[in-house]
C-alpha cells in the first residue's frame, strides 16, 4: 500500500516562478508537454507571459509528467504549482498527493532535529524555484530497485538531499548550461563571475579555452500574431480582455500621463545628407567596419540623440518623487519603442552612450530581432533613460509621444518624405522629416528641451561634420 509519505516524495511540484522584478502573476500561453511525457532536468516545459514579456520555463526535474494544473490561457499567481511531475515513475502505480499533504510532509521533515544542520537556500535562477526535494531517474530495466528506507525517514533524507543538490548545482540559466554541454565543459570547474556566483556565458568560454567556440543558438520559434477575433452576422460589439504586456503598458501610460507634466516640442529637418549617408554606409560597409550589420535612418537618429545628450547631459534624469531629489544618470539606456503582436513594448540598449556606430547598429539589430519574435526579457526593458518611437514607419508625419514612467524625454520620429525645400537660396525637393520631443517639465524646461531638439536636428542635417566614428 501505497503512503502519504511515499506520494509526497514521489511527485514533484513546479511552482509560478517570479520571472520578472517582483510580478505578482503571469499567463500561460502554451504547454510544450503532455501529461505521460518523459522531461529532464532544464527542459523547457511551457511558455508564460508575464505584464513585461513571454518567458520560456525550464523544470527542474526528471521525470514523467502526472498532472498540468492549468490549461493554456489561464493566469496563475505566483508561488502556484502549475505542472506535478512523477520523479520515479518505475516505483509502480501511486496517486499524486494533494498540494496540502505535500506542504505537511515537507513542513514535518524540516521539524526535525537533523534538518537545522541543513545548508542555507542558493540563489534562485529564473524558472527554476526553490528545490525542494532530490531528483530522481527512471531505473533501467532489469535493475533491481534499492530498499526504500523507511516512509518518515525517507521524506526527511529526501528533503536534505535536495537542499545539498541545490547546493551542490553550479548557478548557470538554461542557455548557459547548453553551451557549456556543446562545448563538453563541466559547469562544477568553470570560475563563476556573475551576480550571486551565477555561471554567465564569458565564464564557459573562458573555460573552453584556448580556442573558445561560439555555438549558434537554435533559432526561436516565431510568435504567431493572435487570431483575429471571429465576429457572427449581427453582432455589434467585440470584447477583447486586457491582460498581459497590453494591460501593463496602458497602466503605465496613465500613470505617466497624470504624474509628468509633459511638454512637447517639434521641429522640422531637412535630412537629406543623412539618408545619403545611409546610403553610402550600405554600399561601403567594409570602411565604416559594419559589415554584416543593418543599416538605416534610426540608427542614424538614434545616435544623433546621443550626441545630444553628451551636449546637454542634464536632459538624461529622473524625478525621485519619495526623496524629492532630481536623480541624474551618467549613461544612457536607449529605449526602442517596438510594436509586438502581444502590443507595445520598449527594450532599451544598455550603456548605448559608449557604444560606436558598430556597436550600436549590432546592439540595434539584436534588439529588434528579439522583439519580433517576442523574445524580449524583462531585464531588458527595465532601467531606460529614454526613448525613441519611429511612428514614421507607419506613414504617420508626427505625433505627441506619452514618456515612459522613469524617464525624462522622448523623440517621436515622423516619415521621411520628399518636399520643396529652401535650400542655398532655391526651391528645390529634399528628404524632410518631423521630429517631436516630449519631456518631464519638472525636470526640463523649454531652453533645455529646444537646446536638445535643436542639436539633434544640426547633427541629421549635417551627420559627417557632427557624428564621431569610432
Amino acid at each position: 500500500m501505497t503512503t502519504m509519505t511515499e506520494n509526497a516524495a514521489r511527485f514533484r511540484e513546479f511552482k509560478m516562478p517570479d520571472v520578472g522584478e517582483g510580478l505578482t502573476e503571469a499567463e500561460i500561453l502554451k504547454w510544450y508537454v503532455q501529461v505521460g511525457d518523459t522531461v529532464h532536468d532544464g527542459q523547457v516545459v511551457c511558455e508564460v507571459e508575464t505584464a513585461k514579456a513571454a518567458v520560456e520555463l525550464p523544470i527542474p526535474y526528471d521525470g514523467v509528467v502526472h498532472e498540468l494544473r492549468f490549461e493554456e490561457g489561464t493566469t496563475v499567481d505566483v508561488g502556484t504549482p502549475i505542472i506535478t511531475v512523477d520523479v520515479a515513475p518505475g516505483s509502480g502505480p501511486a496517486e499524486a498527493p494533494a498540494p496540502a499533504a505535500v506542504e505537511s510532509t515537507v513542513a514535518a521533515a524540516e521539524a526535525q532535529p537533523e534538518a537545522e544542520a541543513k545548508p542555507a537556500r542558493t540563489p534562485v535562477l529564473v524558472g527554476y524555484g526553490v528545490a525542494e526535494s532530490s531528483t530522481k531517474r527512471r531505473p533501467r530495466k532489469g535493475t533491481r530497485a534499492p530498499a526504500q528506507p523507511e516512509p518518515a525517514a525517507a521524506a526527511i533524507q529526501a528533503e536534505l538531499n535536495g537542499h545539498a543538490a541545490a547546493a551542490a548545482r553550479p548557478l548557470a540559466k538554461p542557455p548557459v548550461r547548453k553551451l557549456a554541454k556543446d562545448l563538453g565543459v563541466d559547469l562544477a570547474t568553470v570560475n563563476p563571475t556573475g551576480p550571486d556566483g551565477i555561471i554567465t556565458r564569458e565564464d564557459v568560454h573562458a573555460a573552453a579555452a584556448p580556442a573558445p567556440v561560439e555555438v549558434p543558438a537554435p533559432a526561436p520559434a516565431p510568435v504567431a500574431a493572435p487570431a483575429p477575433a471571429v465576429v457572427s452576422a449581427g453582432e455589434r460589439e467585440t470584447r477583447i480582455p486586457v491582460k498581459g504586456v497590453r494591460k501593463a503598458t496602458a497602466q503605465a501610460m496613465i500613470g505617466s500621463a497624470f504624474t509628468a507634466p509633459h511638454v512637447t516640442e517639434f521641429v522640422t529637418v531637412d535630412v537629406t545628407r543623412t539618408m545619403r549617408l545611409v546610403d553610402e554606409i550600405k554600399q561601403n560597409l567594409d570602411k565604416y567596419d559594419m559589415a554584416g550589420l543593418r543599416v538605416n535612418p534610426l540608427l542614424l537618429i538614434a545616435k544623433a540623440l546621443l550626441v545630444a545628450i553628451r551636449r546637454n547631459p542634464d536632459i538624461n534624469a529622473s524625478w525621485d518623487e519619495a526623496n524629492q531629489e532630481i536623480v541624474l544618470k551618467h549613461y544612457v539606456n536607449l529605449g526602442i519603442a517596438a510594436a509586438t503582436p502581444r502590443g507595445l513594448i520598449v527594450p532599451n540598449i544598455k550603456d548605448a552612450h559608449a557604444k560606436t556606430l558598430p556597436e550600436l547598429a549590432q546592439a540595434l539589430g539584436e534588439l529588434v530581432s528579439t522583439a519580433r519574435d517576442g523574445k524580449t526579457s524583462p531585464a531588458a526593458m527595465s532601467g531606460g533613460t529614454v526613448t525613441i518611437t519611429n511612428v514614421g514607419v507607419f506613414g504617420v508625419d508626427t505625433g505627441t509621444p506619452i514618456l515612459n514612467p522613469g524617464e525624462s524625454a522622448i523623440l517621436a520620429v515622423g516619415a521621411i518624405k520628399l518636399q520643396p525645400w529652401v535650400h542655398k537660396g532655391k526651391v528645390k525637393p529634399r528628404q524632410v522629416t518631423t521630429l517631436a520631443l516630449s519631456f518631464d517639465h519638472r525636470l526640463v524646461d523649454g531652453e533645455l528641451g529646444s537646446k536638445v531638439l535643436a542639436d539633434i536636428a544640426a547633427v541629421l542635417e549635417n551627420p559627417k561634420k557632427l557624428i564621431t566614428w569610432g
